[in-house]
């Protein structure tokens, strides 16, 4: 899919233009490279585009990406043995004091993160063709290994915990930079999730922003039915957070609680999100949206139209 960019850098000096167009792009995106390989999380696009593109435009103070542009094949995992081993946070630039740090929670998102990653010049559109290939970084599932990705989530709800640990640290060093978490709404249904605000709230880690996509959806359907996580923001701000919830498809909203001054509290965004945003023949599915697979090929066909509906109105070339 080629992009007519030069139709839209006028709007480079307009963050929230350009965040939107963004997101835009990356549920085009995905939903070229589900239609391509038969299969994705396209739903986690259309949710969390904004979100994301939001964070990486207007949010996150980063650093230039020192990543390849078409990533480098796995070498192995960690080790004192292994001088090879690398990680995805190289995507987002140093680690240096000043300069914040990205952590990616809901690593099944990872084809939905490696779009943005194109889209905001990190990445080569290329590295696509890598993705779910043996030996490729660029997995369906990412790992620390995965470009944007530091740390490994392992089970759901461990990458706040780490997270946490990281953003104490830096604060004891005087650190300046942020560190800014990404979440999905399925983990807040694991302890550990909460465990790790206790403990982000006890010790005021204030320099810790964490953005929550409320799709309402998991796996087996919807959140309500499966296991009610409400009133998500008055439990959160029991266990010691400061909690704002927003329109999670609103550029605006999702950038002016990243404004305010620290306070001793974790921060926490709610971006309430409909997984159907953008792509409407989403629809037919709910509540089933977790993964699509076309179940014939009339149905293959209609969302191939849909994108060519999408790309004329995004201004792209076809």
């Amino acid at each position: 899919m080629h992009f007519n960019r030069e139709k839209t850098s006028v709007l480079d000096s307009n963050w929230q233009e350009r965040a939107r167009q963004i997101a835009h792009r990356v549920r085009c995106r995905v939903l070229e490279h589900v239609i391509k390989n038969n299969g994705g999380y396209l739903s986690q696009a259309c949710s969390s585009a904004e979100t994301l593109a939001t964070l990486y435009v207007k949010i996150m103070n980063l650093g230039p990406s020192q990543g390849p542009m078409i990533p480098q094949p796995f070498s192995g995992v960690p080790s004192a043995d292994n001088p090879d081993y690398f990680r995805g946070s190289a995507y987002n630039g140093p680690k240096s004091p000043e300069l914040d740090r990205f952590f990616f929670g809901p690593v099944h998102y990872s084809l939905v993160l490696y779009s943005v990653l194109i889209e905001v010049g990190r990445m080569a559109p290329s590295a696509l063709d890598q993705f779910n290939q043996d030996g490729s970084t660029v997995e369906m599932i990412g790992a620390e290994h995965s470009p944007g990705i530091e740390l490994t989530s392992g089970s759901l709800a461990q990458t706040l915990s780490q997270a946490g640990g990281i953003a104490l640290a830096r604060k004891l060093k005087g650190e300046t930079g942020r560190c800014w978490v990404y979440l999905s709404d399925g983990e807040f249904q694991e302890g550990q999730t909460y465990e790790a605000f206790q403990a982000l709230a006890y010790y005021n880690i204030d320099n810790i922003g964490v953005y929550v996509d409320v799709n309402g959806q998991q796996c087996d359907g919807k959140m309500t039915d499966v296991m009610n996580i409400e009133p998500l923001k008055e439990r959160l701000e029991a266990f010691g957070a400061r909690v704002f919830k927003v329109n999670g498809h609103d550029v605006n909203e999702l950038a002016a609680p990243a404004s305010l001054k620290p306070d001793g509290r974790p921060l926490v965004v709610l971006a309430y999100t409909d997984p159907c945003r953008g792509i409407s023949l989403l629809e037919e599915r709910r509540p089933r949206l977790h993964y699509v697979r076309f179940k014939s090929e009339e149905e293959k066909q209609r969302y191939i139209e849909y994108l060519k509906l999408l790309k004329k109105e995004l201004e792209v070339e076809v």
